[in-house]
C-alpha cells in the first residue's frame, strides 16, 4: 500500500502525457510554457501545503507513502502539484481545440460575481476554520482578478472544463480522502473545515482544485502570449485571452 499515492500521481498523468504526442493534439509543443507555469504555481501551493501540514490542518498517512519527504511533505504530494495541473491543462487544451466552449462576457461576469459573494460569505461564516476561509478568499480573488483585472476571455471555458474534470476529481480525491480504504491518505482536522463532504471529499477541495487549475492555466496562457509575441504574433500559438 505504500505506493498508493505514487500510483495515483502516475495514473493521473500518464495518459495525458502519452497523448500529448498525438498528431492532432501536439500538446508537447507547449510543454515549456506549461512547466514554467507549473513551477510558479506549485511553489506557492507547496508553501501553503507545508505550512498547513506543520500547523496540523491536515496530515498524511505514512501507510500509503514511499517515505521520501521534501521539507515536511511527502514526495507524492509534491508530484501532485505537477501531475494534476498537467492533466487539467491538457484537458482544457484538447477540449478548447476541438470544441467551442466560449461563454458570453455577461455570463462570465455573472458567474464570477455570484461565486465571489458566496465564497466571501462562506469565508466570513467559517472564518475560524483555516482551510475553509483561506481557500474561499484566495479562490474568490483569483476569479475576480482574472475576469476584471486581466480580463481573460477563457474564464467560462475553464469553468466548463473544470465541471467535466470533476468526474475524475471525485475518483482521485475520493481515494485520497479514504474512499475504499481503511484509512484516508490525507487526513483533515475537523475544526479547520466545514465538514461538508462530497462522499469523503471536503467541499473546500473543489474550490482548492479550481484555484489550482485557474492559476496554472493563467500562467500557461501568459507564457504562451510571451512566446507568441516573440514569434511575431504567430497565430498557431494559442493566445492568452
Amino acid at each position: 500500500m505504500k505506493f498508493l499515492y505514487l500510483f495515483i500521481d502516475f495514473f493521473t498523468i500518464i495518459i495525458p502525457l502519452l497523448f500529448s504526442f498525438h498528431p492532432k493534439i501536439k500538446f508537447y509543443k507547449t510543454w515549456k510554457e506549461f512547466f514554467a507555469a507549473s513551477i510558479i504555481v506549485a511553489t506557492a501551493f507547496i508553501i501553503w501545503d507545508a505550512v498547513f501540514t506543520e500547523i496540523g490542518v491536515w496530515s498524511f498517512d505514512p501507510t500509503y507513502l514511499v517515505g521520501i519527504y521534501i521539507f515536511n511533505l511527502p514526495l507524492e504530494e509534491i508530484l501532485f502539484f505537477i501531475c494534476i495541473p498537467f492533466s487539467c491543462v491538457f484537458t482544457f487544451y484538447c477540449l478548447t481545440k476541438f470544441y467551442e466552449l466560449r461563454w458570453s462576457d455577461k455570463n462570465e461576469k455573472t458567474f464570477v460575481n455570484i461565486l465571489f459573494v458566496l465564497l466571501m460569505a462562506g469565508a466570513i461564516v467559517y472564518g475560524e476554520r483555516l482551510y475553509t476561509s483561506i481557500t474561499f478568499i484566495t479562490t474568490g480573488f483569483v476569479c475576480v482578478f482574472l475576469k476584471y483585472i486581466f480580463r481573460v476571455t477563457w474564464f467560462g471555458k475553464a469553468v466548463t472544463v473544470y465541471a467535466i474534470l470533476l468526474i475524475p476529481f471525485l475518483i482521485v480525491n475520493g481515494i485520497l480522502t479514504g474512499t475504499g480504504l481503511p484509512h484516508p491518505v490525507v487526513n483533515y482536522t475537523s475544526t479547520e473545515i466545514m465538514n461538508i463532504r462530497l462522499f469523503t471529499i471536503p467541499l473546500e477541495d473543489v474550490f482548492y482544485g479550481f484555484e489550482l487549475f485557474l492559476l496554472n492555466l493563467a500562467f500557461y496562457k501568459w507564457f504562451l502570449k510571451i512566446r507568441r509575441r516573440k514569434s511575431h504574433n504567430n497565430k498557431t500559438i494559442p493566445a492568452f485571452n
